[in-house]
């Protein structure tokens, strides 16, 4: 499984490509920042963002996308801005079919390091841990990124983890019998 992670913001959006393989080690591909000047106006921002999304969906071909979900718990210029990136890479991602997942900042935080609570620095060096890199990845867009393709890429295991059991659990035609009301 690859996964693309973005760390979306208008000014400076966190990319980080992630590969995951049956008995390996997860594997950093790409990791990297997309910058659009703040004095720009919003269009030629998002435009940049789109752009800088589609050239890395062409080049590393992910399998799907995480993005990080928006927190109104900053102020509200911020989560627009963080809003109006967000919805450029899941447009980008929606053009070629790949499904987009979200995942807050605590989500990604308790996956990477075991606390909700986590600043920067330890997200930081979690994500250097798990990727095996000699030097933490800069700046935290780019870390933040990889934390979220990592996060997803764990997520997606449990979950089909926890879909095997129920399909072992409860058979389809078992579950179809238990609807027509001839198992009891």
């Amino acid at each position: 499984m690859r996964v693309l992670g973005v760390d979306p913001g208008l000014t400076r959006c966190g990319l980080g490509v992630v590969d995951d393989a049956p008995g390996r080690p997860l594997t950093v591909t790409a990791a990297g920042v997309l910058c659009a000047p703040a004095d720009a106006d919003i269009g030629h921002r998002l435009l940049l963002i789109e752009r800088g999304i589609e050239r890395w969906l062409d080049e590393y071909r992910p399998g799907a996308v995480a993005v990080e979900r928006v927190s109104s718990r900053y102020n509200v210029r911020t989560v627009m801005g963080t809003a109006q990136a967000s919805a450029v890479a899941i447009l980008c991602a929606a053009r070629r079919g790949l499904p987009v997942a979200w995942h807050t900042s605590s989500e990604v935080k308790v996956a990477v390091t075991g606390s909700a609570g986590a600043g920067k620095a330890q997200v930081g060096a979690m994500v250097t841990r798990l990727l095996q890199l000699d030097v933490p990845p800069e700046p935290a867009d780019t870390a933040d990124a990889l934390a979220l393709a990592i996060c997803h890429i764990w997520r997606a295991q449990a979950l089909n983890r926890l879909q095997q059991a129920h399909a072992t659990a409860c058979p389809a035609p078992a579950l179809a019998r238990l609807r027509k009301g001839t198992i009891r």
